[in-house]
């Protein structure tokens, strides 16, 4: 089913819904994500999205992308590189590393790259594959 090499990809845009969705579920409030005159004062050009919305992106495309329903997230490492911007558009790519008959389980490498193809996060995950 899934295999050494195997290459996966999916677009993600950071809308206004999710932004308001992640800071009515959470309340994370900080002037970073929320004030666009703080965050341009600290160097950015805009309001910065939550890194953890991409952990939800990354979900999404476990449960629901992936060949098979029967999975469970082991472990999820992030390593954010950029900043991410309301409406970005973002090109996840995945791609196996590791498959474990033994233990039934399957590790990835990916990123997430902005539309000027710099990588604004990275890391690597572990599913299982559920009998």
């Amino acid at each position: 089913m899934l295999n050494v090499d195997d290459k996966f990809e999916e677009l993600f845009v950071l809308r206004k819904k999710t932004y308001n969705g992640f800071i009515e579920v959470f309340e994370d409030k900080n002037p970073l994500h929320t004030d666009h005159h703080f965050a341009v004062d600290k160097g950015f050009k805009g309001m910065v999205m939550h890194g953890n919305i991409l952990n939800g992106f990354i979900s999404y495309f476990i449960g629901e992308r992936l060949p098979t329903k029967n999975v469970i997230i082991h472990s999820q490492d992030i390593q954010f590189k950029n900043a991410v911007y309301l409406d970005d558009e973002l090109v996840f790519n995945a791609v196996v590393t590791g498959v474990y008959d033994s233990v039934n389980a399957v590790e990835f490498k990916y990123n997430f790259k902005n539309k000027e193809a710099k990588i604004v996060a990275k890391g690597k995950f572990q599913i299982g594959l559920l009998q």
